[in-house]
């Protein structure tokens, strides 16, 4: 009788809940009336009702002490009057026996696989004070394996399911009673249900975690951490952060676990001082022989997370990834790749390693994904060569696959690298090309500039694009621009305007930039270092009919730190006597010196990167030999052998003169 009678009562229900997702947003007329995820109504109101229904519902019996609360619905303190403390005598032994033995609650609380289920089964059989954090527990279990859409849906019906308030309304009663771990799951799972952080359940709950904080052990202290990390400011989440911070130093020795170090830095977060986050280093490099995969992945992001960067703990991390980077999701790399960026940190063999196992992922990652990763790498300056190879394959298989946001970002990161794709460059370029083209009826004219620009610094210069932008509806949109923008976009056109005039490409019209859109030339704002321009007249001193000039501007655009004027060394005193009318390039030797910033190299190399490219290739049309020194490596050589470095870099020919004599006599 009593199976037929289930039986029937799971029909009906189930038959209620499909009706209920066929119209998920009708409203009941009990405790909270909408969705955390897609909700109609604020929290704030939803919050509202349930502390309205919590003084409308109140038992006459409570098991909560006399204790202040915090909420964000009321700027005063709400304090909870005392009421009787004298529970009845039988509900802790009834509990813990219950618990000793296996409860049928639980068996079928295990096989409910979503919050209404769970809330019909309270209906069913009364959860004791230990089973209200299980429920809770596994509605969290069971919502978060949900697609987006399906969350929506069962967290509508959660809420609006009668018992859910009753349930609640125990959880608050009980919390007292509660063991502490079962204090922070329930925390946890309310909050990840999306019960509103300013309802009283859940400051009643951030309540006894305060009381109860020292007794906390590290799993439930990491739990409570964890749950902090997702929580908006209030009275009571500050002061039980407060708390946790003095805690959280006073246990570090005990920390045994990686994961709960990592959640307890996360909480200590970006605000904590110097010697607190140290001891966490150094607890962590203590416990890195336990490093997991995993553990190593979060470590990273965790100490982006606080602003906080650790050498020797990246370093460790780093080689366990590398040495495991297969099977690395998307998701996870691309995070790994942020939080390099933000603690400006770079390790040459995990982003070689990276790039070729995104470089294998490339028929299954879409071309997002991809772009993605590209950008990063930009971001990091680092030239992933497998990568940009195997990718530029695939857009010349398929350009019209790249949209208009794609294009741009390929051709802004193919440019600052310049890397060169040998016999697949004119394929490449002509793709993009193709793409850009079919794009132009939809581009603005900024975003059209830009293409350009990239295209410019790859040597690259379609006919249909430039004619568009040089049009006079086009410039007169761009006489429009922001001021603040005003600048980037001058120095743009300039660089077209001279890489039409210096680079010759072959186009079907002549097309020249006007004027109006270049702007005022460039002044000279930056200066040789000193040391450098001591060494350099040092050197020229040395040197026969060698001038030395400084500070030099070329074509008003590009600064050179110095340039050195010699003779050829075929160059004689007659001819030049004799009147022959040679240009300064074919009578002499003129060597542009530039010493650059370290990021204007690709990481890891001496390739220069997109704007110092372009100067280079054209000081070379210029007729300049130019001498490219990094400045890191220059300040890295002694003083005492900066003289003899810089004399072989800009006088190669030295070296070999000197060497020809030792050669013969061998």
């Amino acid at each position: 009788m009593f199976q037929s009678v289930w039986m029937t009562e799971e029909v009906m229900r189930k038959s209620l809940r499909f009706c209920s997702r066929q119209s998920p947003w009708r409203q009941r007329s009990f405790l909270v009336t909408s969705s955390i995820k897609d909700t109609s109504l604020p929290n704030q109101q939803l919050a509202q009702g349930w502390v309205t229904k919590q003084s409308q519902t109140r038992p006459c019996q409570s098991f909560v002490s006399s204790v202040r609360f915090y909420s964000q619905i009321h700027n005063e303190e709400l304090e909870e009057k005392k009421h009787s403390t004298s529970p009845e005598p039988s509900l802790p032994a009834e509990t813990a026996g219950r618990e000793q033995r296996r409860s049928p609650f639980l068996d079928h609380l295990q096989s409910c696989g979503s919050p209404s289920d769970v809330l019909d089964l309270t209906c069913q059989i009364a959860p004791t004070v230990q089973q209200i954090s299980k429920c809770l527990n596994q509605m969290w279990t069971t919502t978060k394996k949900m697609s987006d859409e399906q969350q929506r849906c069962e967290l509508q019906l959660m809420f609006e399911h009668p018992a859910f308030e009753k349930l609640l309304q125990n959880a608050m009663k009980f919390a007292v009673y509660m063991r502490n771990e079962d204090i922070a799951y329930s925390l946890l799972c309310m909050v990840r249900l999306g019960v509103p952080q300013s309802s009283r359940v859940v400051q009643t709950f951030l309540r006894n975690c305060q009381e109860k904080l020292n007794d906390f052990n590290e799993k439930s202290l990491s739990i409570v951490a964890s749950c902090l990390e997702h929580m908006e400011s209030s009275a009571n989440v500050d002061a039980l952060k407060d708390a946790m911070r003095l805690v959280v130093e006073d246990s570090l020795p005990q920390i045994k676990n990686v994961m709960t170090l990592q959640v307890m830095m996360r909480l200590l977060g970006k605000d904590a001082p110097l010697h607190i986050k140290k001891k966490l280093e150094a607890k962590a490099l203590s416990m890195t022989d336990q490093f997991s995969i995993p553990n190593s992945q979060y470590m990273i992001t965790t100490m982006a997370k606080i602003g906080f960067s650790s050498k020797p703990l990246l370093d460790i991390c780093s080689k366990n990834i590398t040495e495991n980077i297969s099977g690395i999701p998307f998701n996870r790399l691309n995070k790994l790749l942020q939080s390099y960026r933000e603690l400006h940190y770079r390790d040459f063999d995990m982003l070689t390693a990276m790039t070729d196992y995104v470089s294998s992922m490339i028929d299954i990652w879409t071309n997002k994904q991809i772009i993605i990763f590209l950008s990063l790498f930009e971001d990091l300056f680092f030239c992933p060569t497998a990568l940009m190879e195997a990718f530029a394959e695939k857009v010349i298989s398929n350009p019209d696959a790249l949209t208009r946001k794609d294009l741009l970002c390929l051709l802004k990161v193919y440019s600052y690298f310049n890397h060169d794709l040998k016999h697949h460059r004119q394929q490449f370029l002509d793709s993009l090309s193709q793409a850009l083209n079919s794009y132009l009826p939809n581009m603005s004219s900024y975003e059209l500039l830009k293409a350009l620009y990239y295209m410019c610094l790859l040597g690259h210069f379609p006919s249909a694009p430039l004619e568009k932008l040089l049009q006079s509806s086009t410039l007169e949109l761009l006489s429009t621009t922001a001021p603040k923008f005003l600048p980037r976009q001058e120095r743009m056109f300039q660089t077209l305007h001279l890489c039409l005039r210096l680079d010759h490409p072959a186009l079907p019209l002549p097309l020249t930039v006007p004027p109006s859109v270049l702007g005022s030339s460039f002044s000279i704002s930056s200066s040789v270092n000193p040391q450098l321009s001591q060494a350099l007249q040092s050197i020229v001193v040395d040197e026969a009919d060698t001038l030395l000039q400084e500070m030099v501007m070329v074509e008003n655009f590009y600064f050179v730190d110095a340039v050195i004027t010699k003779p050829l060394s075929n160059q004689t005193a007659e001819s030049s006597f004799a009147g022959d009318e040679c240009s300064p390039a074919e009578s002499s030797q003129r060597i542009a010196v530039i010493c650059a910033p370290y990021s204007s190299f690709c990481y890891g190399t001496s390739n220069p990167r997109g704007v110092l490219a372009i100067k280079i290739r054209h000081l070379k049309i210029l007729g300049y030999n130019p001498v490219l020194l990094s400045e890191q490596e220059l300040w890295s050589v002694p003083v005492g052998k900066r003289m003899d470095f810089l004399r072989e870099q800009i006088f190669p020919e030295h070296l070999r003169s000197d060497t020809q004599p030792k050669a013969e006599q061998l």
